[in-house]
């Protein structure tokens, strides 16, 4: 059991003396997150009660916690299973025994406890927690293609074989779950689900999560790929003039400023967007080809909206660029900067 832990309360030591009860074989990890000596005695009274604490003498994040401990455990308890739960009694110890009984040894694998957002599934849900899941379910589905109905849950667990990767996976604070959902398809790593139960004590006010700062961190990967965008859209505008006031023929003018905002993308893209670090020949003549497909699908799309179903040319030009701004993502997220793929979709399990 991995409990990363900024600034908690006695919740802290409840979950530890009941993950020992319920679970007497299993080792319980609290790794501190820069509490501070004001959190000594919780962190005591969490290691008397049976839980081994590492602790950090400065904040730096839950993404980075997270991978301290799976460097702990990959050294200290190797080939074991770990399960990540938060330490603020939002979930319960059967919870944590049913997400770490659906873990599948030897896989590339991670299993992930679903809370349920609507009104039938107990205790009023917060607000920010409904929207923030609403949102980042929805787009992680339109960028990749899979659904996850609980994107931001704490609970997660993950066979031996992914710490290593876990630790590669960039991201210091609530980000890094996140990108964990976003990069595991390009690593080869299934996603499982399991229901659990939906727990909100005090209106979720212990929660250190800022909506504005974290969320930010949490869309960064969508923020810079449009901001990609749009700069390989203003290069490909002032390369049309320069080539334009050069003399270049029109039709000349257009497909070098093509070329050179495409290649301009295609590097911002593999190097700030993605993290590609995989042969660039390939990734370019992959880009190309979906280059090609999407002005391709752009063109076809205009038409049929503009001549054939009477859409003004504005509403057009928006709905086409947006629509076609997640198909371009997720085709290079899976396709284009990748790494070796998964044999099988990532897949639904029902406890």
């Amino acid at each position: 059991m991995l409990i990363p832990a900024y600034e908690p309360d006695l919740r802290l030591v409840h979950l530890v003396r009941d993950l020992r009860s319920a679970l007497p074989h299993a080792r319980v990890l609290v790794m501190d997150d820069g509490s501070g000596p004001g959190y000594d005695g919780v962190f005591q009274v969490a290691a008397d009660a049976g839980a081994h604490v590492e602790r950090a003498a400065t904040n730096r994040g839950k993404g980075v916690t997270l991978k301290r401990g799976f460097a702990w455990a990959a050294e200290h308890a190797p080939g074991e299973t770990v399960v990540c739960a938060d330490c603020d009694g939002q979930h319960t110890p059967s919870d944590i025994a049913a997400v770490a009984s659906l873990v599948r040894p030897g896989t590339r694998s991670m299993v992930l406890g679903e809370r349920s957002f609507t009104a039938a599934s107990g205790p009023p849900v917060p607000l920010r927690s409904r929207l923030g899941n609403t949102v980042t379910r929805w787009l992680f589905r339109a960028v990749t293609g899979t659904r996850v109905n609980d994107t931001q849950t704490g609970l997660r667990a993950y066979p031996a074989e992914v710490l290593g990767w876990l630790q590669s996976v960039p991201g210091d604070r609530f980000e890094y779950e996140f990108n964990l959902l976003l990069r595991a398809r390009g690593a080869g790593v299934e996603i499982h689900q399991t229901s659990i139960q939906t727990i909100y004590l005090d209106a979720n006010e212990s929660s250190h999560f800022r909506p504005v700062v974290d969320s930010l961190r949490i869309y960064a990967p969508l923020l810079r790929f449009a901001a990609s965008s749009l700069a390989g859209y203003a290069l490909d505008v002032v390369a049309l003039l320069l080539l334009s006031r050069l003399g270049a023929p029109l039709v000349a003018a257009i497909l070098g400023a093509r070329v050179v905002s495409a290649a301009a993308n295609f590097a911002i893209n593999r190097d700030l967007v993605f993290g590609h670090a995989g042969p660039a020949t390939r990734a370019a003549g992959r880009y190309a080809v979906l280059a090609a497909a999407l002005l391709g699908a752009n063109a076809c799309l205009m038409t049929l909206l503009v001549t054939e179903w009477g859409v003004s040319l504005l509403v057009a030009k928006v709905v086409v660029e947006a629509l076609l701004f997640t198909v371009s993502y997720a085709a290079q997220q899976r396709l284009v900067f990748t790494g070796p793929a998964s044999a099988s979709l990532p897949a639904r399990v029902d406890a």
